[in-house]
């Protein structure tokens, strides 16, 4: 016995149940279920913009419920990357997901970026660069992590000498 197709309000109750998304997230997922919802046999095209019609509807009703929102999206994202990634990541991330990073959480992230980075860094490699060779790939993997050059660049100069200041953590981040 086949079960009944699930309507997209259901799809998409589940997959918030799930975890927080972007509105463009759940729209993309959404749009993916009703166009493979399709019969084998309706115009393409059709099917498309009649799916487009059910979705937008079903996403305003479901953020004025309180269902879907991208501050909630943002402060769950923010919290789950900030201890591996750095500003530079995070925001790309939410922009990809068309969310703007809350000012108040970007002052916070910027505020321990450098402790982070310095997190980060130790977990990854045992000791401090010996050479060129291991200061550039430490310098590699914290960029490519989304930490500011400039960030990197003080940390790996006092990583050698002394323990980082979190006092200073947002000087130069601006």
């Amino acid at each position: 016995m086949q079960r009944p197709a699930r309507s997209l309000k259901s799809r998409a109750l589940q997959l918030l149940a799930q975890r927080d998304h972007s509105r463009v997230e759940l729209r993309t997922k959404l749009l993916r279920h009703a166009r493979a919802a399709l019969a084998p046999g309706d115009d393409e095209a059709d099917g498309v913009a009649s799916a487009d019609a059910e979705v937008e509807p079903l996403l305003d009703w479901l953020e004025a419920n309180g269902f879907l929102s991208n501050e909630r999206f943002a402060e769950s994202r923010v919290h789950t990357r900030r201890a591996r990634f750095g500003l530079r990541r995070i925001e790309g991330e939410l922009g990809r997901h068309g969310v703007e990073l809350p000012a108040e959480l970007a002052r916070s992230l910027v505020a321990s970026e450098l402790e982070r980075a310095a997190a980060v860094r130790a977990r990854r490699f045992a000791r401090p660069p010996a050479d060129a060779a291991e200061h550039a790939a430490q310098s590699r993997f914290l960029l490519a992590r989304g930490f500011a050059p400039e960030l990197v660049h003080r940390l790996l100069r006092s990583v050698g000498r002394a323990p980082v200041d979190a006092d200073s953590a947002g000087e130069d981040l601006g």
